[in-house]
């Protein structure tokens, strides 16, 4: 988008003034009336490069140079339109077809109206990112013609005219300009045809008055109709409105309406009403639940029609039922694809909302409640009014076999197929589809368009094929399209932000170079690093040493990134969408470019690195007595891994100056974690293992679990020290737009069954009314015969925690910055700023701090630093499933074609299976009773004691939880989610 550098005033005669009206109403309830001039020019270009006129009159940049014409001399042709083609889609094509445009094949010479680009990023803000993306790729010619602010395109809102229908005026206004004034540049060359100018709309009024108009209108799947590939492509076409225009004469309509969104918003400020993001059970597709402020535990949905419609992950409102309707939660594990094996993909009328196979499990469900119960069961449950904010997303999944009509498996009919989500918690989704044959056994990229009433199922449209199920590629590129990692290759106008110099800069020899100014020369002091190995993105390092009164100096320095990466340029942008490097088995995708993160950025041992410094003054028993904070240049002695700097500290015969540093910091950092621990910091524990590959195929040879070294709890003290010291300088500087980090307290409620578990099965008490408190009765949590008992404890503790997240200062009161896990007053996150952008964002508020530069605007802005916040807190957790989907996929294929058997201890109960945890490989898995014999054996579960009896076809045993059992481990490809696990089975 071009900045006109042409005066509005001097281009404009007094008709080219319009005026915008604005409506909108204050705090106080005030209606208030915003009248905007608009100079309308006529120099904005229609960027074809068929138009020598618009050529001469284009306006110029800053540089006195006029923006490169876009839009082909030579469109592409079809049958329709043989003389070529540009396309103007309105809004909603955009935002059902989004997928068919970013097609490389298809979809070039694009014109992206003002009034198109505003609609779209009002309705969808990930859609217009996508959409501004498209913009900025050479190759595919999408061009913003900003047809509001053009005299001969401008369109005034008339009276009692909606903004929708004003809007679908000025598209064809827009439309109806281009065909005429392509026209009228053509005829000025003889040898030249006209390309044709196409509307592309699914709204049929719009379509019918563009047809009024003399225009030439189609619909998304009209025009994908005459493409080269149409039968591929249209299945690419949304069908949510085609089945709901075909669908408004059927009868019987299986789910409740939602309200009204007056009637919601009214409710939900009644307290009648409750608004929350509703979560599938990941053991019970048939149970959802609701956190609402109101209620100390989650409301429970129960059964389709009381989530109606729902999906996991969209913003609700719900209603509370009475309270004779109130349930347990379930205590049987029910999965979709086992109870609704045989639905008919096609079979829409005539269905019921719950199948017999789903009445009969809820049935058992309700006597189990009304039975006897452990104490407090029976909780509030209520039933989803309406969905305000749909969650959905891009889906990844495999065609079921079972719904392709093996007459058709080899023809190109379309046909309805049922497409299985990876994700449990995601219904089927139906899609119709030519290639049901081609599609089997691959693992598949789909997109959600419509939930109706009448349908028992979503209906959506296929988008990709990421390849052969089980194949490397396509369950890599399957788990980072689950979790939202964005994977592309970085941009041209990012990688364009790179020092020129590539890997040959250097930190300048001569101290009067600006790069110099206002930092302070720390090459002399002898630091080092110590990482996981194979670390390449080194982002801190350490010093120690003794000062003449005894004290200890000791510094820690961090990447200087925000030298390289300046607020709101390309590469900054690109960094706070991606938000964290995210850190797969097998590879990175980096937030930065590699050059940056591998190399100019890293603190690599024995070259001069820009880096921002921490350096306190501590007394032997590791009291501050200051903190100084300066950006530095460093050079780095070595770099270790953790075993060989452990390696170094224990080894007596070490008595070099470096050595004495990393046993000093040694010492201080185990005074450091007495004192939190002291404060009530929790040592909470989570499953992990170390997938070792070949260094060749980087497959998958064995899986370890992780070893706890000292080294690595000396590098976390010193980190959670820096941190906590930022923290409190920045908030000092900039009360109100700090970027923090805080862990809220969990509601007592959370620890609720563990606490009642310990208490039944091991006589022992959790303590939840502080974190001390809680790290103090998690000490006590010990069984002498079996070590790993109190780290299976930590790990379920772990579970009934809150998530921490960034926030911005201004937007809590004090005591609510305390991080919970850390018994930490403030906190924030200033040590990993190559790979995670709320570091980036520290550095340079406390840059600003110390006096170093200026702050950006933006980290001055609440609203802008609470949308970066929201974003990364997102990515954050985002990045950390993939992580472990990735480390679960490996161990999976690690034990590909083996049988093991192992210890593992029982982690969770259930009426009709277990959840079992083996430590050996960090994993845990569900054992169903249907898997022990070939007939499901006979059950009894005792609820209050968390014991299964059961007695079968050669079984007879009991099975509680806690218990140590040996399990034998080998591997399946699951029929339900097309991937390869780990299968237990009891021994």
């Amino acid at each position: 988008m071009t900045s006109l550098k042409r005066s509005y005033a001097t281009d404009s005669a007094a008709s080219n003034l319009s005026s915008k009206v604005y409506i909108r109403s204050t705090k106080s309830g005030k209606v208030q009336k915003i009248v905007r001039e608009l100079y309308l020019r006529e120099d904005i270009p229609c960027s074809s490069r068929l138009c020598a006129h618009c050529l001469e009159i284009a306006p110029t940049d800053y540089h006195n140079k006029v923006a490169p014409f876009v839009l082909s001399e030579t469109p592409a042709g079809t049958k329709s339109f043989p003389n070529g083609h540009y396309i103007i889609p309105d809004t909603n094509a955009f935002l059902t077809g989004m997928d068919l445009f970013e097609l490389e094949t298809a979809f070039h010479d694009v014109i992206v109206l003002q009034t198109v680009l505003e609609e779209v990023k009002n309705r969808s803000l990930p859609l217009y990112h996508r959409l501004i993306s498209l913009t900025k790729n050479d190759g595919k010619r999408f061009y913003v013609f900003f047809n509001d602010f053009r005299l001969q395109t401008y369109v005034v809102r008339e009276d009692k005219e909606t903004i929708n229908d004003r809007n679908d005026r000025a598209v064809r206004r827009a439309v109806k300009w281009y065909a005429d004034h392509l026209e009228e540049a053509v005829s000025k060359r003889k040898s030249i045809r006209c390309p044709s100018v196409i509307m592309i709309s699914d709204d049929r009024d719009n379509l019918r008055k563009a047809k009024n108009d003399g225009i030439t209108g189609l619909s998304l799947r009209d025009y994908v109709s005459g493409l080269d590939d149409a039968e591929r492509l249209l299945d690419m076409v949304s069908s949510g409105q085609e089945q709901r225009v075909g669908k408004q004469t059927k009868g019987e309509m299986l789910y409740p309406d939602y309200f009204s969104v007056s009637k919601m918003i009214t409710g939900v400020k009644a307290g009648t009403m409750h608004q929350g993001t509703f979560n599938v059970s990941p053991y019970n597709y048939l149970e959802g639940s609701v956190f609402v402020p109101a209620f100390d535990k989650p409301l429970l949905i129960i059964g389709r029609e009381n989530s109606n419609r729902a999906i996991s992950g969209d913003i609700v409102v719900v209603e509370v039922l009475p309270k004779d309707q109130w349930k347990a939660p379930s205590s049987k594990i029910l999965e979709e694809e086992v109870v609704n094996k045989n639905d008919n993909a096609d079979a829409d009328e005539g269905e019921a909302v719950i199948t017999q196979q789903e009445k009969r499990a809820l049935q058992e469900e309700v006597k189990k409640t009304h039975g006897k119960s452990a104490e407090g069961r029976p909780q509030p449950t209520a039933r989803v009014v309406g969905i305000i904010k749909r969650n959905w997303r891009q889906y990844v999944g495999h065609v079921d076999k079972d719904s392709v009509k093996s007459s058709t498996k080899q023809s190109r009919a379309q046909q309805t197929v049922f497409l299985i989500p990876m994700d449990k918690r995601i219904p089927k989704i139906r899609i119709r589809t030519r290639q049901a044959g081609d599609l089997l056994g691959k693992r598949l990229l789909v997109t959600i368009d419509a939930w109706d009433r009448e349908s028992r199922y979503p209906v959506g449209h296929f988008v990709r094929s990421l390849g052969e199920l089980e194949t490397k590629g396509a369950e890599t590129e399957a788990l980072l399209l689950e979790w939202d990692v964005q994977y592309r290759p970085f941009p041209k106008t990012v990688l364009d932000c790179l020092p020129a110099e590539g890997h040959d800069w250097k930190v300048p020899e001569d101290k009067s170079d600006p790069g110099w100014n206002k930092r302070r020369d720390l090459r002399d002091l002898l630091i080092c690093s110590i990482d996981p190995p194979g670390c390449v993105d080194i982002d801190d390092a350490l010093h120690a040493r003794t000062l003449p009164n005894g004290n200890i100096e000791v510094g820690v320095h961090i990447a200087d990134v925000s030298n390289f990466v300046k607020p709101n340029n390309a590469m900054d942008q690109e960094a706070s969408l991606r938000g964290t490097t995210v850190y797969l088995v097998d590879k990175r995708i980096d937030m930065l470019p590699m050059l940056l993160g591998t190399d100019l950025c890293s603190l690599k041992p024995y070259v001069e690195r820009f880096a921002f410094s921490v350096i306190w003054e501590l007394t032997p028993d590791a009291d501050i007595v200051r903190a100084d904070y300066t950006k530095s240049v460093i050079k780095s002695r070595e770099a270790f891994a953790y075993e060989q700097a452990q390696i170094r500290v224990d080894d007596q015969s070490q008595q070099d100056d470096l050595t004495k540093g990393i046993r000093m910091l040694m010492m201080l950092s185990k005074k450091l974690k007495k004192k939190r621990m002291d404060a009530g910091a929790l040592n909470l524990a989570s499953p992990e293992v170390r997938v070792q590959t070949e260094s060749e195929t980087a497959d998958p040879a064995d899986v370890q679990t992780k070893q706890h070294l000292d080294t690595m709890s000396l590098v976390e003290e010193f980190m959670l020290l820096a941190n906590t010291s930022v923290a409190a300088r920045i908030y000092e500087a900039y009360p109100q737009t700090a970027l923090l980090r805080r862990h809220a307290a969990p509601p007592k409620t959370n620890f609720e069954e563990l606490s009642n578990q310990l208490r039944v099965k091991r006589g022992m008490e959790l303590r939840t009314d502080s974190s001390k408190a809680l790290a103090d009765s998690l000490d006590t949590c010990v069984d002498p015969s079996e070590p790993f008992f109190n780290t299976l404890v930590r790990i379920m503790a772990t579970r009934c925690m809150m998530s921490a997240e960034y926030f911005c200062s201004g937007t809590q009161a004090y005591p609510e910055f305390r991080h919970y896990g850390l018994a930490s007053e403030i906190y924030t996150h200033f040590t990993s700023p190559i790979r995670r952008y709320a570091d980036l964002e520290a550095h340079r508020q406390l840059a600003a701090a110390i006096d170093y530069e200026p702050l950006d605007a933006s980290l001055l802005s609440k609203a802008k630093l609470e949308a970066v916040c929201k974003n990364i807190n997102v990515r954050h957790r985002n990045a950390q499933m993939a992580g472990r989907a990735s480390v679960e996929y490996y161990v999976g294929q690690a034990l590909k074609g083996r049988v093991v058997d192992e210890d593992g201890f029982v982690m969770r109960v259930f009426s009709n299976g277990i959840v079992v945890f083996v430590p050996r490989f960090g994993i845990e898995g569900l054992i169903r009773l249907r898997d022990l014999a070939t007939l499901e054996p006979e059950s009894e579960f005792d609820t209050e004691n968390y014991v299964l009896k059961i007695k079968g076809e050669g079984i007879d045993r009991s099975v509680e939880l806690f218990e140590k059992v040996k399990v034998r481990i080998s591997d399946e490809a699951e029929e339900s989610t097309g991937k390869r696990k780990v299968k237990l089975s009891l021994l």
